[in-house]
């Protein structure tokens, strides 16, 4: 079995203590397995999640739980904060893990088709239905359904869904004949469903139903420790795909995107990555000004944003050592200088 080092645990020592200060001097490299999914030239992932935060670590550790049962799971966390990952992490450690893994957006489909694109539908149901159709539950069979953004599903259609969790089966469109249905269900949504319920906007039973086991993801800034794996990982990724070579991320860089809020979480951050790999000019990353024309969403944070163009304003001795804990990195793992 293939072995090798993580050195996830140097990332959380540089980005640990008061302030992103000072690394603790001691130091373990435990071996680990590399997993189905996970991707050996890069230790810090774990099935393509990248990070080594306590809080991180939590939702890993809840996912592995529950991930070997067919429990229904529900996924909370705003926008970009990787709900999609986790539940194929959910059911990639699944029994199912053989079998389908079918994505279904909610707000993806006009409302007059979600019935159909769900349960599927025979030839003449409705004008336009020239064939029959296979939902997505028929084609998730002895596997794993992620309904995602399903706070957003019409109230209309919550009663269809709550008879397929609770009886495991259903009809197509058109059609008497019922198909049973042997499906996990992994629901994920940014929205608040307890306050949909209180506005009468989502179904309580269904609420209920799909709360069986809820793993929520903490946004980004509430886990800054992992920004600079992930950077890292980003500027990776994306300067391979372009054909770029970036050799180093100045001190004053990585200290910025540390520091900014991402509203926009993961997807905002590698966003950002991408821009400033396509930009830089040489073999060090170069940060372009950031775009102001987003609003903070409900669940970001308040106030104005820093700006992108020079770091936060921190006092000397807290940005020594913070400066001092990342090129302690920088020699470990030679990204960043």
């Amino acid at each position: 079995m293939t072995m090798t080092r993580d050195t996830s645990a140097i990332g959380e020592q540089a980005a640990r203590a008061d302030d992103f200060g000072t690394a603790p001097s001691r130091r373990t490299d435990a071996p680990r397995t590399v997993e189905p999914g996970d991707d050996p030239s890069n230790p810090d992932a774990v099935h393509g999640i990248v990070g080594a935060s306590l809080a991180l670590r939590q939702v890993l550790r809840l996912v592995r739980t529950v991930a070997p049962t067919d429990a229904v799971v529900l996924i909370l966390g705003e926008t970009g904060t990787g709900k999609e990952l986790i539940a194929n992490l959910t059911h990639t450690l699944s029994s199912r893990r053989d079998r389908p893994f079918v994505k279904f957006n909610c707000t993806a489909i006009p409302a007059g088709l979600l019935e159909s694109e769900l349960f599927g539908h025979e030839r003449g149901a409705f004008t336009g239905a020239i064939a029959r159709r296979i939902g997505r539950f028929e084609r998730a069979h002895g596997g794993t359904l992620l309904l995602d953004e399903v706070g957003d599903l019409p109230l209309e259609l919550q009663p269809k869904l709550l008879r397929v969790l609770e009886e495991q089966q259903f009809e197509r469109v058109g059609s008497a004949h019922t198909i049973r249905s042997d499906v996990r269900i992994v629901a994920a949504t940014n929205r608040p469903l307890e306050e949909l319920v209180d506005a009468g906007a989502f179904r309580a039973d269904l609420y209920y139903r799909l709360n069986v086991f809820s793993v929520e993801l903490p946004p980004l800034r509430e886990r800054p420790e992992d920004i600079p794996l992930l950077v890292c990982d980003f500027v990776a990724h994306h300067a391979r795909r372009l054909g770029r070579h970036i050799e180093s991320i100045p001190v004053d860089v990585m200290d910025t995107l540390v520091h900014h809020p991402w509203p926009g979480n993961i997807r905002e951050l590698e966003n950002t990555i991408h821009r400033a790999v396509i930009l830089s000019r040489g073999t060090s990353l170069q940060l372009p000004p950031f775009d102001g024309g987003v609003k903070a969403g409900r669940n970001s944070p308040r106030g104005p944003k820093p700006s992108m163009t020079s770091p936060a304003s921190t006092s000397s001795r807290s940005c020594a050592r913070r400066r001092a804990s990342w090129r302690a990195l920088a020699a470990q793992r030679r990204v960043w200088a």
